[in-house]
């Protein structure tokens, strides 16, 4: 089998372009599936941001310390808000969700994926702005 070295590069730059981890491609009987792992340590200063607040949504940075029930993002994607632009969110801070309620989508592959609140309590934190990025585990709502 002689594997076309230009479709792997191919593939590899689509990792950049979209700052994607993985990607695979299928043709008949051949997969071909390139990833990459975004591990990097740095010797770089670290610049960290202050909290910031908009409306009764409190928004932070990922430097702040974390109490309370954490509710974890179930998959890589693009975490929203609303399920819809402008629509009203599922979440805010202070108000008090149950288990199994909706708490965030998460866009991945062009599907929108509905996070349900994995324990009752109250939203305390909002740890991912509406539109960024999510990884696999990340902590993204802190119940009281």
């Amino acid at each position: 089998m002689k594997i076309d070295k230009s479709i792997i590069k191919e593939l590899s730059d689509y990792l950049d372009e979209f700052n994607l981890t993985e990607i695979e491609i299928t043709e008949k009987d051949t997969k071909i599936k390139v990833s990459k792992n975004n591990v990097s340590i740095s010797n770089q200063p670290v610049v960290t941001t202050a909290t910031t607040q908009t409306g009764n949504e409190k928004v932070s940075n990922k430097f702040n310390t974390k109490s309370g029930t954490e509710i974890t993002s179930p998959i890589i994607g693009t975490a929203y808000h609303a399920p819809d632009p402008g629509a009203k969110k599922f979440v805010e801070v202070g108000k008090k969700i149950k288990k199994g309620d909706t708490i965030m989508i998460v866009e991945a592959m062009k599907t929108m994926n509905h996070v349900p609140s994995t324990a009752d309590g109250v939203v305390k934190e909002i740890c991912v702005e509406d539109g960024h990025p999510v990884e696999f585990g990340q902590t993204i709502i802190i119940l009281e």
